[in-house]
């Protein structure tokens, strides 16, 4: 067995049974690099030899997100892996030095409290839980942690939204009329008339709107419930989408509705001119233009907030919960969810069928006609 220094960190290097073991110690500490080699060492052996029963336990634990990094990702949309990578490095700080059947119940308890400590929420924590155990899972391990009573952290569920007023809206629309992104309002305007969510809509492609129906048709969602969900297109949303297609006369069915495109001022007219246009590439982000337009309107809220502000309209207006779900795209779980966050919002709705009861009928008794005595 062999250990050696590589920057600032001690590597560890060992053969058994004809196979090179080769790791990162994931420490400046030659003696605590020593002890990982010989727990390793150990637990090669053991899995070898069938004490374990698990072979691929017996590893360090950032040798074991990289592979679980790598057999996840072309599964994931972008975002999902970027969140998983974000989760790792948080993950890594506290068990790097761990092999995979080192982490206990304790260890994570204690990687709650130092997170906390951090100052980070309990549903970012649980976020990140819900990665390790993922990894876990993948290498047969959370079943015993799970035995032992770990329990991700509840929390509060702080994702409670707002809905624009219109005042609000109306300032927020001007601003994004006034944007370099010419894409903003659009996309703005049929986030509020559709309540699709970011990604839904910034991978829209031509296709799957059919403009002759009203409706369009979304692609990948985050939730199973929601992928390939027909939308309905309102009045609104309508003559937001018929007059995009005018800025795009040679668009192909496969082309993006909102297309990577740049902005930048030719001469000294300060007029924005949209330049290296992509349509077979989505448009990344809005959040510049975005985050100009909610100063500029002096508005604060999440885009996000678009697709809150649809749904408590929707419920404003006496639209049954069944309906906005399968509008939404909710699953069975977020829909129970939802159900509660907006329940107060269907009040009105709840006493107006109440009162359908309150009709009387020409064989039924009111407390105005009593009931005849049987004598």
């Amino acid at each position: 067995m062999a250990l050696y220094k590589r920057g600032g960190t001690w590597w560890l290097q060992f053969r058994y049974r004809g196979r090179r073991y080769q790791e990162s110690a994931g420490t400046s500490s030659k003696t605590l690099a020593a002890e990982i080699q010989r727990k390793r060492r150990r637990a090669v052996e053991e899995a070898a030899n069938g004490i374990r029963r698990n072979r691929d336990a017996a590893i360090l634990f950032p040798a074991a997100t990289t592979d679980w990094l790598q057999l996840m990702e072309p599964t994931w949309a972008p975002k999902t892996y970027r969140n998983a990578v974000l989760d790792v490095g948080h993950l890594k700080a506290h068990f790097g030095s761990h092999l995979l059947v080192d982490i206990s119940a304790k260890g994570v308890a204690d990687y709650v409290m130092s997170r906390r400590d951090d100052g980070a929420a309990d549903k970012t924590i649980r976020n990140e839980l819900g990665t390790l155990r993922g990894i876990l899972k993948h290498f047969r391990l959370w079943s015993a942690l799970k035995d032992d009573g770990v329990r991700l952290p509840r929390g509060q569920d702080t994702d409670v939204g707002i809905a624009l007023t219109t005042e609000q809206e109306a300032a927020l629309i001007a601003a994004c009329a006034a944007s370099r992104s010419r894409s903003l309002l659009p996309a703005v305007v049929l986030a509020l008339s559709t309540g699709l969510r970011l990604d839904e809509m910034r991978l829209l492609r031509w296709k799957q709107i059919d403009v002759a129906n009203r409706a369009l048709r979304v692609g990948r969602s985050k939730t199973q419930a929601g992928a390939g969900r027909a939308v309905h297109l309102n009045q609104r949303a309508l003559q937001t989408v018929s007059a995009w297609t005018l800025q795009f006369p040679k668009r192909k069915p496969d082309h993006f509705v909102f297309p990577s495109e740049r902005v930048g001022f030719s001469g000294n007219d300060e007029i924005p001119q949209v330049f290296d246009t992509d349509p077979t590439k989505p448009i990344t982000s809005w959040k510049t233009a975005w985050l100009r337009a909610k100063e500029t309107a002096g508005v604060t809220c999440r885009f996000h907030d678009l697709r809150h502000t649809a749904v408590t309209r929707l419920l404003e207006a006496g639209q049954p919960f069944a309906v906005v779900a399968d509008i939404m795209g909710w699953s069975a779980a977020t829909s129970v969810r939802m159900a509660k966050r907006y329940g107060h919002i269907g009040e009105s709705a709840r006493r107006q069928a109440m009162a359908a009861l309150d009709a009387p009928t020409l064989d039924r008794p009111t407390l105005a006609q009593p009931v005849a005595t049987i004598h």
